[in-house]
């Protein structure tokens, strides 16, 4: 079995201005080429999951996800980088419109996504790294099986959960959690 390495897209890989849809608008966050490069030289497969409910709300659509996930990628690739697969979810229960106004499966603290991973890649779930910015990725990686859940907190803010994950304030300190088979 595979050793998956999975990272939210806004705030842990770069940075969130809200709805980040164009490339002019998308900046890397410091340390998430090393921190990959040091995933793939371990063994994990990388994955990006990632909420998009700007495309449910109408505010971008597919296509212009698309385009920045191909730009986004080929940025990682001249990295040293390979992205497995980047999974999306484009739903929300509330302020979607049309088809994707639903509580889907896929919508983190859902863990619709990472379940997909395990499926096509054939992930080891308690060999596997997530880091995300917000309590609703941690949720998605605990509720999924996740070994190893970490929280992306530029400013230390020693909220209070009764999750089981770590906490960072730079992707540094990332590297200490991936592990050799």
């Amino acid at each position: 079995m595979n050793k998956g390495f999975f990272l939210d897209r806004d705030g842990v890989i770069n940075i969130d201005h809200g709805y980040v849809h164009k490339i002019e608008d998308f900046h890397f966050i410091e340390g998430i080429f090393e921190l990959t490069r040091e995933a793939i030289k371990k063994g994990y497969l990388v994955f990006v999951i990632t909420n998009q409910a700007g495309i449910g709300r109408g505010l971008y659509n597919v296509s212009d996800f698309n385009i920045l996930t191909d730009w986004m990628c080929n940025k990682f690739v001249d990295q040293g980088v390979i992205i497995s697969k980047v999974y999306f979810s484009p739903y929300h229960s509330i302020h979607g419109k049309g088809k994707y106004k639903k509580d889907h499966n896929s919508r983190k603290p859902n863990s619709g996504m990472i379940y997909q991973a395990v499926e096509e890649y054939n992930i080891d779930l308690s060999k596997s790294v997530l880091i995300g910015d917000k309590f609703t990725d941690i949720e998605a990686g605990v509720n999924a099986g996740t070994g190893t859940n970490i929280l992306f907190e530029k400013i230390k803010t020693n909220n209070i959960s009764e999750l089981n994950y770590c906490s960072i304030e730079s992707l540094d300190d990332a590297k200490i959690f991936l592990k050799d088979d």
